[in-house]
């Protein structure tokens, strides 16, 4: 089985929804019944950092993650239903992480 990261975007059309804690609540008791879950956090503010270069606050638009294991791309979009965030007209990107040797 291979493990995405589902990332979570600024800018839903309805933020109210794509934040509501029941929502989330509801989906993520859903990805742990799976058996597919392995965790996630929301995503504060930090700095990025470039040597020679004066720091500069992180982008602000990347605002959580949730780590999924599934046999295929198709298989992990199966994990955007119920997402508050996508259900709320989102954007969630999903990207296979490499396996681990």
């Amino acid at each position: 089985m291979k493990e995405f990261i589902l990332l979570k975007y600024n800018g839903a059309s309805d933020p109210a929804a794509a934040d509501e804690d029941r929502r989330w609540n509801e989906y993520v008791s859903g990805l742990r019944v799976s058996g597919q879950f392995d965790g996630g956090s929301a995503i504060g503010s930090g700095l990025k950092l470039r040597k020679d270069c004066a720091d500069q606050p992180s982008c602000t638009v990347l605002t959580g993650f949730i780590r999924i294991r599934a046999e295929s791309v198709a298989a992990a979009r199966e994990f955007l239903r119920g997402n508050p965030v996508y259900e709320a007209g989102g954007t969630v990107e999903i990207r296979e992480l490499p396996a681990q040797e």
